[in-house]
Parts: structure tokens; C-alpha cells; sequence
């Protein structure tokens, strides 16, 4: 509910704040005295369009702050958490200010936030009618409000729906995602299986690499390494022209042994080469044995090479060791076991959303069933109030047809239709009626749906009263009275019968003052009330008949009123 609206150098609105209550706020005042300007700033607050051409005359900015107590708003407060607001108890101040040089600032309860943002929190908030203004009724999910809220077993069922589809879509997903997977891998499995082919063929070993690369070391320099071994031979064995080393070693030991005989002091040497002796005839029989094992086979050194060759490409593709490619063989397996098991699971995936689809499918047409049922009492019951509300005519209808594509809401569009006119088919409401007719149809569907529907809680009717009197604007008068009895409504209105209605009447009067023109807004009772209803009900004409008449119009409201 909005509780204060303070406005800085709005148009004709130098400064002026302005106390609203609950139920049926009446504001007033003769043409020209800056009603609709007032609409306008509380429009500014909601998030409506805003032009420096809006600032007064003579000044630099424009400030427009409004104070809502939102408590029971759960839907509002869940939003302003989700956008980070501080929110302290039930209040909600939301200020907006323009410069002349075009630079705006949007604050809700002092946090800078963007224009979208407090478009989506003036949703929660106000429903503005008049003239100029695209009703929110229009707006598709606001249709679904209104149908929904009209029968209890709608938001149960809606919610089962919902449930439904959530899987539905989740199965449908994974499924899409699963399709796509196998498409794009249909290539890449023949990729796989060459690779894996690739390396199969090969069969390489861990280490073998290290191997065949000091076979093939070997075998390369095979003729040095004979050479070497015939001289090593030769010293450790001798040659026809020289003793061998251990042959040498030999008679070291005899001639050691003989000056023994003389001197013992030398003979410990003689042990000590009897054992170089013996180490160097075993080395000789290494080296022996080591010459008779070479095999300098030059085609078995091509063999080796060939292998090595094939080694050298695998390294290339997969890895920079044996054994990281055959980590990647492994890895070529397991995907490939992924790829043929995705069929399997394809398959089980279908049958799930196939399933997830067919319970949504029942849940969609049992909510489209309440929806149409809704729909019929619906149109029956905002065209029996258009009737009183002097559009004897009009046809209004509800009508609730097959969505092109399915979604949270159903599988449903909502559309209004209305005729005005006999003999006229009921065509889009948006097409086809006027301003002044679709603020009466918001009247009718708010006065016949009560507190059934789930639109903002606080509504403005700017001049709903255009081109009705007597009778009808009495119609109209009980109707706005009986909505203002669940909701804060303001009104804009020229006629006594509504403005009688009054659960707090407020005044606007233009004052001119050194050259410059201001609004005054206040709050009117008792005598000035009683004024205020015969001067629009009989013009400039103060006479007691006009005062008497306005007295019985306020005694007659409070009767109507006590009865709803």
C-alpha cells in the first residue's frame, strides 16, 4: 500500500507530499489542477517513462520519493531479496531523480539499482488505468493471473503441472544432449577405432624402446667393437711377438718367488698378483666368450631398426614414452566402451522423457479443463458487471486455446475478447476497445473477481468516469467502492457519485504566484467535503439545495458503502 507520495519540481508540483490511506482514495480538483500530473509522478516511482521536459520551469532536477508499507507481499519481498534491497520491517521507500542534463538515479531503500529492475518492483506494486496507459491486464501473464486466481484447484493443479514439466524438460535435455553426443561422435568413433588399430598392430611394451635403441647402438658399430675385442685379447691373451697379461703377470710371480729366497720382505706382493692374476684370467674369458656371442647380422639390425621406426611414429601421435601411449590406448578403450554403451543408454533415456511427457501431457489437460471452466464464469460474470456498469452491449470473453509451444505456465494461451456493440463478433480486447471502455472492463473484472485475483494489491483510475453519468455513474461508483474494500484504490474523478465514495478525499488547486503556477494537494473533510461534491455536481453554484444535495449523495454512500 502506498502510504506517502512526496514530490519535488514536477511540472506544476513545486514541493508537496501527500498522505494516502487505505481503500478508496478520491482526488479531485478542476480542470487543469494537475491530477494526471500526479499520476505521473507516482507513475515515475513505478518505473514509467521520464523526460527533463517534466522538470519545472526555472529549476535543475526533479525528485519523486514514495514510502509503501509491502507487508504480506511475499512475492514482492522474495524479488527485492533476490535483488540484493535491504529491506528493514515492511517498508519500501523507492526514490527517482532527473537532472537537466538528462543524468537519472533510481534508489529502493537507499540502493542504487537499475530502471528494469524498478519497472519489475513497480509490477508488484500498482496497476494504473487511464486513457494513456497500457493496462497490465493486457499483459499475457497477467491474463493467467486472472484466470488462474478464479478457482482454488487451479494453483494445485498448476503446480502439479509444473512438477511434471520440470522433468519433462530435464529428461528432454539430457536426451538432446545424449543425440547430440552421438552425432558428433559417429566420426570420432571411427577416429578412435583407427587409432586404437594403430597402436594394436604395433604392440608396443613398457621399456621396450630403451631396449631396442642400445641393441641397435650395439649392432651400428659392430666392426669397432671386434676391433676393440681382438686388441683386448691380445693384451690380456698375448700374440706370437708378446706375452699376454697374464702371462706376464706369471713370471712376475716365478721371478718374485725367487728373490724370496733371498729377501722375504717382497713375498706378500706374491699373493696379491696371484689374484690380479686370477680376476685378469677371468676377464680374459669374458671377453673371450663376450667375442664368440657377437652376431653382426646386417639384416637383423634392419629388423631392429624397422621396429623402432614403427615405435617413433606412435610417439609421435600419442605420447612422448611407450608408456604414455599405451596410457592413451587404455583411454582410446574406455571411450570407445562409452561410445557403444551410449546406444544402451539412449534408448533409456527415450523411454524416460517419453514417460516424463506423458504425465505432463495428463496434467496439461486437466489444468486446460479448470482454465476453461474458470474462463466461462469468468465471462459471465465481468459481462453480467460491464451490463451494470451502463455497457448493456458488451460481450466479454475468456477464451482459452492451444499454445503454439508448451511452457511453465501450460500448454495454454489466454486471450480477452470483447465486443461493445450488438451484432459486432468479440475480437482481441486490445484491439478494439477504448481507453475509457478498458478502464471500465478492469472495474468490472476487479469488482467481479473481488479478492479472487492475484494483481497488484494498489490501483489507479484516472478519469474512469469519461462519458457516463446518472445512473451508471452510480453503477460505477459501488463497484470502485467494493473494490477499494480489498485493495488501496486511487481515483481520479469529475463525478460527484464516485467522489462521494470517498474513504479520504484529496484536493488539487492551481495557485498562481509571482508569475509561476503550483498544484496544492490536501486532504479535505466534513464541510470542505461537502463543498467540494456539490460544486461537481452543480457547477460554481453554492446554494443550500446544492450543499443538500451533496449532503444526501455522502449520506447515501455511507449506506452503500456499510452494505458491502
Amino acid at each position: 500500500m502506498l502510504s506517502t507520495l512526496t514530490v519535488w519540481n514536477f511540472a506544476l508540483l513545486a514541493r508537496t507530499e501527500i498522505s494516502f490511506g487505505a481503500g478508496l482514495n478520491i482526488l479531485t480538483g478542476e480542470t487543469g489542477a494537475g491530477k494526471s500530473i500526479l499520476v505521473d509522478a507516482l507513475g515515475a516511482v513505478l518505473g514509467h517513462r521520464l523526460s527533463v521536459d517534466m522538470i519545472r520551469t526555472g529549476c535543475e532536477w526533479l525528485r519523486v520519493e514514495a514510502v509503501f508499507d509491502i507487508e504480506g507481499e511475499t512475492a514482492l519481498v522474495d524479488f527485492l531479496k533476490e535483488e540484493m534491497i535491504d529491506l528493514d520491517g515492511t517498508e519500501l521507500i523507492i526514490t527517482r531523480q532527473l537532472t537537466d542534463k538528462g543524468k537519472s538515479s533510481v534508489l529502493v531503500n537507499g540502493c542504487r539499482t537499475t530502471l528494469t529492475v524498478l519497472k519489475n518492483i513497480g509490477e508488484f506494486l500498482f496497476d494504473i488505468h487511464g486513457q494513456n496507459e497500457n493496462l497490465a491486464l493486457l499483459k499475457q501473464e497477467n491474463k493467467f493471473r486472472l484466470v488462474d486466481g478464479t478457482l482454488p484447484e487451479i494453483k494445485e493443479a498448476l503446480d502439479k503441472y509444473r512438477s511434471f514439466y520440470r522433468k519433462w524438460q530435464g529428461a528432454r535435455g539430457k536426451l538432446q544432449e545424449l543425440e547430440k553426443s552421438l552425432a558428433e561422435t559417429a566420426e570420432r568413433k571411427d577416429l578412435l577405432t583407427w587409432q586404437a588399430e594403430e597402436i594394436e598392430k604395433v604392440k608396443p611394451e613398457a621399456g621396450e624402446y630403451e631396449k631396442l635403441e642400445a641393441q641397435v647402438k650395439k649392432l651400428s658399430n659392430g666392426e669397432k667393437i671386434a676391433e676393440d675385442i681382438r686388441e683386448i685379447s691380445g693384451l690380456l691373451g698375448g700374440t706370437g711377438e708378446a706375452p699376454g697379461v697374464a702371462e706376464a703377470i706369471g713370471g712376475v710371480i716365478r721371478r718374485l718367488e725367487h728373490l724370496s729366497r733371498y729377501d722375504d720382505s717382497l713375498a706378500d706382493l706374491i699373493g696379491r698378483l696371484e689374484n690380479d692374476q686370477v680376476d685378469i684370467v677371468d676377464v680374459f674369458a669374458r671377453i673371450d666368450d663376450y667375442h664368440d656371442s657377437l652376431d653382426f647380422d646386417p639384416n637383423y639390425l634392419d629388423r631392429l631398426q624397422g621396429r623402432l621406426d614403427k615405435l617413433d611414429r606412435l610417439l609421435k601421435k600419442f605420447g612422448p614414452t611407450i608408456e604414455a601411449v599405451l596410457g592413451r590406448y587404455q583411454e582410446i578403450k574406455n571411450d570407445l566402451a562409452l561410445i557403444e554403451n551410449g546406444d544402451g543408454d539412449l534408448e533409456e533415456l527415450r523411454r524416460s522423457a517419453a514417460k516424463a511427457e506423458k504425465r505432463t501431457h495428463s496434467a496439461a489437460e486437466q489444468l486446460t479443463a479448470l482454465r476453461k471452466q474458470a474462463a466461462e464464469k469468468i465471462s459471465h460474470d465481468v459481462t453480467d458487471e460491464l451490463k451494470e456498469l451502463g455497457m448493456d452491449k458488451a460481450c466479454f470473453r475468456v477464451a482459452i486455446a492451444p499454445a503454439d509451444d508448451w511452457g511453465e505456465l501450460g500448454a495454454d494461451e489466454v486471450e480477452i475478447l470483447f465486443s461493445g456493440n450488438d451484432g459486432e463478433p468479440v475480437k482481441p480486447l486490445a484491439k478494439v476497445a477504448s481507453g475509457g471502455e478498458l478502464s471500465r472492463i478492469s472495474l468490472a473484472i476487479k469488482s467481479a473477481a473481488a479478492e479472487g485475483d492475484s494483481l497488484a494489491p494498489s490501483m489507479v483510475f484516472d478519469e474512469i468516469d469519461t462519458g457516463i453519468g446518472g445512473r451508471t455513474a452510480q453503477r460505477v461508483a459501488a463497484r470502485i467502492a467494493r473494490v477499494a474494500k480489498s485493495r488501496q484504490v486511487l481515483c481520479i474523478t469529475h463525478l460527484a457519485a464516485i467522489a462521494s465514495m470517498a474513504d479520504r478525499h484529496l484536493y488539487l488547486a492551481k495557485e498562481s504566484e509571482k508569475g509561476q503556477t503550483t498544484t496544492s494537494v490536501r486532504i479535505i473533510d466534513g464541510q470542505e467535503k461537502v463543498e467540494e461534491i456539490a460544486r461537481m455536481a452543480s457547477g460554481l453554484d453554492m446554494s443550500e439545495a446544492a450543499l443538500a444535495n451533496a449532503r444526501e449523495m455522502l449520506d447515501h454512500a455511507a449506506v452503500e458503502k456499510s452494505k458491502l
